[in-house]
């Protein structure tokens, strides 16, 4: 996994200040890493128009447009002028080679992003706003330095943002490049050296990007075993059967030895799945909340979910019950995985705040992480574009979701995921962990048009992962 920070102005500093490097260093390397893209993906004599702010973003496009003279055809358009030192700096170095400064937009190869960097407080104005829909309009190959301009420091579009397919950002990850309102905007994420190594560079950090190594999936290394060695997981089968049985196929298909649906009316169910009218004497997790309704008593309730001291899953209709939800301030393994409106009833629910859907959407981040600081022992995976889980004050995002997943029935899958993984001995942080990985790369490996995937090809998909 890989760090994520909400800015880097204190990282710059230490550069500064510790390592004896200057904002001109910083700045040179900055532009030779998108140099070095453009050179190693596009021919010599392609046209680039690079767009230029007044601040130090602005100057790095324009260091950027004297490293690429002559090699490449070069146009610099500054709508708003100059104002930084180190802008006008770089203005003054780069007419010194020849680069001339057009007037207005031009059709390009290669566009080029340097109006506003990281960190925007503001909404941007109407010739900014007219300016970026004019670049997203052009049919050209789009680079955003830093991050793309109009993306807010929450990343989301304030009230439009450059549309990318590449961001090279700068000395390391932002929060705000993975932000759900930014995965449309953002396209390939690039960190851009400044002279120093990343581990040199990167402060400590409470928030991580999640890599594909960090995928741990419950391989069977030992040959002396039965079904019991690789657990048992009962999941509550309520008014929706279907969502119960879609959870329980997931967590027999990642793992779990042996999986019961805990029922109130007799169901029909695959043949490999068991089914009783009590949670087994065996069982090791059990998963609650999908289709739940309010099919089982108060008291049924108390003796085996409440009262229980087993790993657990909170889900979908379990978010909405407050006697429920209260298990997130036991001493035990907990997992609750919300989507937004979801989330939204359990700050109503459990601290009495009001928070939208909306809201949600565009402070993630920070949201997830103070959840996670009041309820120390759950494990909060909150669903989204890019998924959020949530431990104690960290954060670690999955960004390799796909719309493939926005579908009835791909969080339940999700629910049984978690309760297998932790019927087989995972802690609640490495089975979200985990089991988020799992659901985006089982739809990674949908084939076929990404509307018609089906919970049955995603959770059949989880055989080929490993591959």
């Amino acid at each position: 996994m890989q760090k994520l920070f909400k800015n880097c102005y204190d990282m710059d500093t230490k550069c500064y200040e510790k390592y004896n490097l200057t904002e001109d260093i910083l700045m040179e390397h900055a532009s030779l890493e998108i140099e070095k893209y453009i050179r190693k993906k596009f021919k010599k004599r392609k046209t680039v128009l690079i767009i230029a702010g007044a601040g130090n973003n602005g100057a790095d496009g324009i260091t950027l447009a004297r490293l690429l003279h002559k090699d490449f055809k070069v146009k610099l358009y500054m709508p708003f002028g100059i104002k930084s030192e180190m802008a006008k700096l770089q203005l003054q170095r780069a007419k010194f080679v020849g680069i001339k400064v057009v007037k207005k937009v031009k059709k390009s190869d290669i566009i080029v992003d340097s109006l506003f960097g990281a960190g925007l407080n503001r909404a941007l104005n109407s010739d900014a706003v007219k300016i970026i829909n004019r670049l997203n309009s052009l049919d050209a190959f789009k680079i955003a330095c830093d991050i793309p301009s109009g993306i807010d420091e929450l990343g989301n579009p304030n009230p439009v943002a450059f549309k990318a397919d590449i961001t090279i950002t700068m000395g390391a990850l932002k929060e705000s490049l993975f932000n759900d309102n930014a995965k449309d905007l953002v396209g390939k994420v690039k960190v851009a050296n400044l002279g120093v190594a990343r581990e040199l560079y990167e402060d400590e950090s409470s928030s991580f990007l999640l890599d594909k190594s960090d995928f741990n999936p419950p391989v069977r290394i030992a040959k002396n075993s039965h079904k019991g060695t690789f657990g048992h997981s009962a999941i509550f089968s309520g008014e929706k059967e279907g969502a119960s049985i879609i959870s329980a196929m997931s967590a027999s298909r990642f793992g779990a030895g042996l999986v019961t649906l805990v029922y109130h009316e007799k169901i029909n169910h695959p043949p490999y799945l068991m089914s009783n009218t009590t949670v087994p004497k065996n069982t090791t997790a059990i998963a609650i909340g999908m289709g739940l309704g309010d099919f089982f008593e108060k008291e049924f309730l108390e003796k085996y979910v409440i009262g229980s001291n087993l790993p657990i899953v909170l889900d979908a209709d379990a978010l909405y019950k407050k006697e429920l939800l209260e298990i997130v301030k036991q001493k035990r393994e907990v997992v609750i995985t919300p989507h937004p409106k979801e989330f939204s009833a359990i700050l109503k629910l459990l601290d009495d705040v009001e928070i939208s859907v909306e809201e949600i959407q565009k402070d993630r981040f920070n949201l997830a992480k103070t959840f996670s600081k009041n309820y120390p022992n759950c494990t909060l995976v909150l669903k989204g574009a890019n998924p959020i889980i949530a431990k104690a004050g960290e954060i670690f995002v999955n960004r390799f979701g796909t719309q493939v997943l926005a579908k009835g029935g791909s969080g339940d899958i999700l629910s049984g995921l978690v309760v297998a993984l932790l019927s087989q001995g995972y802690n609640g942080l490495n089975a979200s962990i985990t089991s988020s990985l799992a659901l985006s790369f089982a739809s990674k490996k949908y084939k076929y048009v990404n509307y018609s995937a089906l919970p049955i090809d995603i959770i059949n998909n989880l055989a080929k992962l490993g591959r």
